[in-house]
């Protein structure tokens, strides 16, 4: 279907009132479109403003894939999709202007549920942070509880109150208050606030149209700064921070040179109990973190880190040993590579292909034979790539303090060595 041949789209945002409180234009537009698409709910909220001599076809919201065979199948010439509250505010209205050609897609505004909630808390926008669970992972909310910065959630049926609540508790913010605004515009519009010890020990029912506030307040144990202590990841040792795990020092470094963006995808290979890919996925969650790891035990305690901090949605876990469990992967951005299994030059060379223009590949070193292959590359990449190529490099040596017969002395970790090379330009042995 050519531009020409699509109707034109208006996504008319409904504001959170029982009735649509509608522009002019934003009528003119619903009263002149073929097809009104929506919730029954939502197709209820405009039955004042519809003509009843204008013939339209009235269409039940059923996703996405529905809409858009409807907007395709050359039926229409102009379709209003409804949309609650601002439809480019957490709404499907984002997903029509990225679909459809600017000059087909017109938005009209409508109060958000956020500014409704913030205007019946007497709360000051700017001073929240908005989280929606809709339709994501209720243990994303572990990202983002921090002490003393409110959070406004917008929720599914599977971010109930009672589920925040038993979160709040196990992440240590037990003295949060939490605040639900239902069935805002409504009739039976309702505030209550709870404590956490309230709303997992009672039975309180809830309107399906909610938002939650949750005011974090106790010792909380999620970090807030990049950094997170050893002690609060399960790994395969026999003490809380040991075993397989990249220690703080080391994975800070690691995180200043991957420099992880928005949008990117990051390969984790050797990832071991977790610790780098789970900061990486915490601390920047509009990234793809994909880690790759082959022992049964450190899967098994990587797995259990994902869910610890809530990175479920943006961190994937492949089963596999390098470089066989990259083949079907897309492209990466970015590669750390913390164990290579004995294979790291062959892997090296592999990746360093694979990745395009701009990548970023960095890789760490603790015993003698690997330090001389991290040496090696690096000599080739000066050789072959010049100033096609960056490349920087850190020894870490990192002593840590502690107690022996009451006085403070230093303990010394094994020194690693990180190197990192980024891709500036294409050549012959590299991605264009």
């Amino acid at each position: 279907m050519t531009t020409e041949q699509l109707p034109y789209l208006h996504v008319i945002g409904l504001g959170i009132d029982e009735t649509a409180q509608l522009t002019p234009d934003a009528i003119e537009a619903l009263q002149q479109a073929d097809l009104v698409v929506g919730s029954p709910r939502q197709l209820q909220t405009v039955e004042t403003y519809r003509k009843a001599e204008t013939p339209q076809q009235l269409h039940e919201f059923r996703g996405i894939p529905v809409l858009k065979k409807a907007i395709h199948s050359g039926e229409y010439r102009s379709v209003a999709v409804l949309a609650s509250g601002d439809p480019l505010y957490y709404g499907i209205g984002r997903w029509c202007h990225n679909s459809f050609p600017a000059d087909r897609v017109t938005s009209y505004p409508g109060t958000s549920s956020i500014q409704g909630a913030c205007h019946r808390l007497g709360l000051s926008q700017q001073d929240i942070e908005v989280l929606s669970l809709h339709g994501r992972p209720v243990q994303k909310l572990r990202t983002r509880l921090r002490p003393n910065q409110p959070l406004l959630i917008l929720t599914d049926k599977h971010s109930s109150p009672w589920a925040l609540a038993r979160i709040c508790r196990d992440c240590g913010f037990d003295q949060s208050r939490l605040t639900v605004v239902e069935a805002l515009g409504y009739p039976q519009e309702q505030v209550r606030s709870f404590s956490v010890e309230q709303l997992i020990d009672g039975d309180y029912g809830f309107d399906p149209l909610h938002l939650t506030l949750i005011e974090p307040a106790g010792d909380g144990w999620l970090p807030r700064f990049p950094g997170i202590a050893d002690h609060h990841f399960i790994t395969d040792g026999d003490e809380p921070g040991k075993g397989m795990i990249s220690k703080r020092e080391v994975r800070l470094s690691i995180l200043s040179l991957l420099q992880l963006a928005k949008g990117e995808r990051v390969w984790d290979i050797g990832a071991g109990c977790g610790g780098v890919a789970v900061e990486l996925a915490y601390w920047q969650p509009e990234a793809e973190v994909v880690a790759i790891e082959k022992h049964p035990q450190r899967l098994d305690c990587l797995r259990q880190n994902r869910e610890r901090f809530g990175v479920v949605a943006n961190l994937e876990i492949i089963e596999g040993r390098a470089p066989d469990a990259l083949e079907e992967l897309a492209v990466p951005d970015k590669v750390f590579v913390g164990g290579s299994d004995g294979e790291l030059a062959p892997l090296l060379e592999q990746l360093w292909q694979r990745l395009p223009v701009g990548g970023v590949l960095v890789a760490s070193a603790v015993t003698e034979p690997t330090r001389a292959i991290l040496s090696q590359f690096s000599q080739k990449m000066t050789a072959q790539f010049g100033d096609r190529a960056t490349q920087e490099s850190v020894q870490l040596g990192v002593a840590r303090g502690e107690s022996l017969a009451g006085q403070l002395c230093f303990k010394p970790n094994l020194p690693v060595v990180l190197f990192r090379f980024q891709k500036t330009a294409g050549g012959e042995h590299g991605s264009q």
